[in-house]
């Protein structure tokens, strides 16, 4: 991921707002899943593997116990490829069973729904869950399907035009949540 040049890039979140969001985020699902054990994060590439790696070393110091996460890449299961444009896929990492598991899949952003659509299609030819939830770090809206987070960080209204960055310390050497502008956008 390319960064955009600083004056066309908003903060959104801080690195110390991102790290806050994290920490209610872990609270959230803590309260929300009865036995932390039976959790398992599953990023969605790219930028949701990092997260949900990032999210597992909190949920792990909050709960106590390790916190299985691995990835899953739903990239041959997307009904947009013509439109969106391919990338290398990344193969899909499931560290256990998904047989009696709470499922939180991790994404950096939901825009149209359709990634997510995709990684629950994806996610149905490995298994059985016993439940599935999605965490996403922003909501920018412009919804295709009737995809909602059940754990969202912050909603971010924007237009068609501009993008959400997330950026981890150990991936991209800042951290943070930026919006994107474009040369033809304004705030």
């Amino acid at each position: 991921m390319t960064s955009i040049p600083s004056e066309k890039r908003v903060e959104i979140l801080s690195a110390k707002e991102l790290g806050r969001t994290l920490s209610r985020l872990a609270s959230q699902i803590l309260e929300e899943v009865p036995d932390s054990r039976e959790l398992l994060l599953l990023g969605i590439p790219t930028r949701g593997v990092h997260l949900a790696k990032v999210l597992a070393r909190e949920l792990e110091n909050r709960a106590g116990h390790s916190i299985d996460q691995g990835s899953l890449d739903p990239t041959f299961h997307r009904d947009d490829l013509k439109r969106v444009g391919t990338r290398m896929v990344q193969q899909t990492d499931l560290p256990s069973t998904l047989e009696g598991r709470q499922i939180l899949l991790v994404d950096d952003v939901i825009f149209t729904g359709r990634t997510v659509r995709a990684a629950l299609e994806a996610l149905q030819t490995w298994g059985r869950a016993k439940k599935v939830m999605l965490l996403v770090m922003v909501d920018r809206g412009h919804r295709e399907l009737p995809i909602q987070p059940n754990f969202c960080g912050r909603q971010v209204p924007t237009r068609r035009s501009e993008t959400i960055e997330l950026r981890l310390k150990e991936v991209d050497g800042e951290e943070g949540v930026f919006l994107c502008k474009s040369n033809n956008s304004k705030l």
